[in-house]
């Protein structure tokens, strides 16, 4: 079954776009954190960033930045998140990859409405490190 995405992507569910090309379409979140929230989504279905091609992923990129761009302008807000999540594990609730841009407003920084984030870091030794690194690297080629 489709997702709602793709179906906002075929037109069989409406919105309010924003951009669009032949590989990323952008619209405005039906249930915003703040005003200008928007989606920007690949026309290719896939659940994981990492599923996507090469091609698709580039289009994303060059579609965020200039998405980004045209909600600062128009809402005037001072700073943005982009949020992108993989996985139900990572509390992605729609299955098809989508990033949001969710614009910040000065007035948010006293604990206004909008995203909240808070890191809970932890340590992870230099030799732990190194060997990681190697491995990713290993694998990039992949």
């Amino acid at each position: 079954m489709p997702s709602i995405f793709t179906r906002i992507i075929r037109r069989e569910i409406p919105c309010h776009e924003i951009y669009s090309d032949a590989l990323v379409v952008a619209f405005l979140d039906i249930a915003p954190l703040s005003r200008g929230h928007a989606l920007v989504v690949p026309v290719e279905e896939r659940e994981f960033l990492h599923e996507l091609s090469d091609e698709s992923a580039a289009a994303l990129g060059r579609a965020l930045s200039r998405v980004a761009r045209a909600v600062l302008a128009a809402t005037g807000a001072t700073a943005y998140n982009i949020l992108q999540n993989n996985g139900s594990a990572a509390n992605q609730a729609v299955p098809h990859v989508h990033f949001h841009i969710i614009p910040k407003y000065a007035e948010d920084t006293a604990g206004g409405s909008g995203l909240e984030i808070r890191w809970k870091t932890q340590q992870l030794p230099s030799s732990d490190a190194a060997l990681l690194a190697a491995s990713i690297r290993e694998h990039l080629g992949e």
